[in-house]
């Protein structure tokens, strides 16, 4: 027999995880009948857009428009908190789809913030720091999907760090870009590119020990487990 999937089943909590959940509990009964969870899944294709089209639109024209991308990032956090938890209470049964879906969606949305900013900078140094930057966003997050797909054990928050409180820490770059200008990236990209590695390489290996003992007990006898 199969084990039961659990990629609806997060572990780990986020130092804003609890607040998090009693806004989901409060607002999900409210969301009108005709909006299914999956159509709150989709919604961030539309997000990611934007946000691409705001970090062009600030480059281009005005830092104000990432006020803009600002909303969108907001707007990504509130459709994609709510998706699963409405699944659940409508009792749709997307558990599969739902993970799959909202998680491949949500290396788009990575993906968009990164290249959004990535308009921002003109100096061919800082653009290649950018681009190594997307690669290491989207392998940190492979790391907890290929985790999950050896554990059955899905976590996306470390350290109290989930993706609420990045999305939070986008917003406030946002907001301090508008007033103090774009100078700051060429100390700001190499220094988030550093973190970004470390925590890469620290879930890497935590993740990578943890398997490895998993093999190991399971294969103390010499031989695999039923």
């Amino acid at each position: 027999m199969s084990e039961t999937f659990s990629g609806d089943k997060k572990k780990g909590t986020s130092i804003l995880g609890p607040y998090e959940r009693r806004f989901i509990n409060w607002a999900v009964p409210k969301i009108p009948a005709p909006i299914m969870s999956q159509h709150l899944t989709y919604i961030t294709i539309g997000w990611s857009a934007g946000i691409i089209l705001a970090g062009w639109l600030a480059d281009t024209y005005s830092l104000g428009w990432l006020h803009v991308m600002s909303v969108m990032v907001a707007g990504q956090w509130l459709t994609d908190s709510l998706d699963g938890s409405l699944g659940k209470y409508r009792k749709q049964g997307l558990v599969k789809w739902g993970f799959f879906m909202d998680h491949l969606l949500d290396l788009f949305f990575a993906g968009s913030v990164v290249i959004g900013y990535s308009f921002l900078v003109d100096a061919s140094w800082l653009k290649f720091l950018f681009m190594l930057l997307l690669l290491v966003t989207t392998a940190t997050m492979a790391v907890s999907f290929l985790s999950f797909a050896a554990t059955n054990q899905f976590q996306i928050a470390y350290y109290g760090i989930g993706p609420t409180e990045i999305r939070i820490g986008y917003i406030a770059l946002n907001t301090f870009v508008v007033f103090v200008g774009t100078d700051i990236f060429s100390w700001g990209v190499p220094l988030i590119l550093g973190v970004n590695v470390v925590s890469f390489l620290v879930m890497t290996v935590q993740s990578s020990r943890m398997i490895w003992q998993i093999d190991y007990e399971d294969n103390a006898d010499g031989q695999p487990r039923p």
